[in-house]
């Protein structure tokens, strides 16, 4: 295999964030993320404590969304909100920037959001990933094209502290022609893209359309570090069934050459 399972593992922030889940959801989704050894779950802010009590001594960091889905809090709410997820156990912040003070090009209100969120993390030793939901900036904003506006927003949230710079949040749907919802995501061309808009120090995660485990390994070909997922054990799963299949395949070629030594 390419990557080891800790390499994928590891790339992996289990999402938790769906607006019909229970408790009981948030408790066998934190078990899962212990079973495959993610990097993370992804949770709503009031499901912070009692997720930092199920992976206690996992090695499953837990992380909140502030400003979630759609970046509309005030500035100082989301603060506050940064500020009681990481007393309540969360080591991970992913905050939505204000979308609309972004396009229309209050770069000075957008940077403020983004540094408020993490100052307040950064004290509590939390990092933070900071979400610019590409879906609804596919004609760009504030006399840019699109391209430009996410490599304006990247160079403003490193400035700003981020430790990520994030695709998407999974839920920003976009009115199609037709009248149905529907969002791409994270796509290649944006991660690779953030990946060259900021320095090494700031690391990429995709949100959003990454479903199996080919879709994460590309994530990581394009330098992305981090993916949210919900379709975690199906990834997991099949990488084990595919180095299995290897190791089997390689048996089976080592036993063959030691046959052809034998003089058949």
């Amino acid at each position: 295999m390419k990557y080891s399972y800790a390499d994928l593992a590891k790339m992996i922030d289990h999402s938790l964030l769906h607006p019909t889940m229970t408790d009981q959801d948030l408790e066998d989704g934190c078990r899962l993320a212990a079973k495959y050894h993610v990097a993370s779950v992804c949770i709503k802010p009031y499901a912070v404590k009692r997720a930092s009590e199920l992976l206690q001594g996992t090695g499953v960091l837990v992380g909140a969304v502030i400003g979630f889905p759609h970046g509309n809090s005030a500035t100082e709410s989301k603060r506050y909100e940064t500020e009681l997820a990481c007393r309540d156990g969360a080591s991970e912040i992913d905050m939505v920037i204000n979308i609309g003070k972004a396009l229309g090009g209050d770069w000075g209100y957008v940077s403020n959001d983004v540094r408020a969120v993490c100052d307040e993390a950064h004290r509590h030793g939390a990092k933070v990933k900071v979400i610019f939901e590409n879906d609804y900036l596919t004609k760009g904003g504030a006399g840019l094209s699109s391209d430009d506006f996410k490599r304006k927003l990247c160079v403003l949230c490193e400035e700003a502290g981020a430790d990520w710079v994030k695709t998407s949040s999974g839920y920003g749907f976009v009115k199609q022609a037709d009248g149905s919802y529907n969002y791409k995501g994270a796509t290649e061309h944006d991660l690779a893209l953030m990946r060259a808009s900021v320095s090494p120090r700031v690391q990429v995660k995709a949100a959003g359309g990454v479903r199996d485990l080919d879709g994460l390994i590309r994530v990581r070909d394009l330098g992305g570090s981090r993916c949210g997922a919900t379709a975690t054990a199906a990834m997991m799963d099949e990488y084990r069934r595919r180095e299995a299949a290897e190791a089997a395949g390689g048996a089976e070629e080592k036993k063959s050459g030691q046959l052809g030594a034998g003089g058949y």
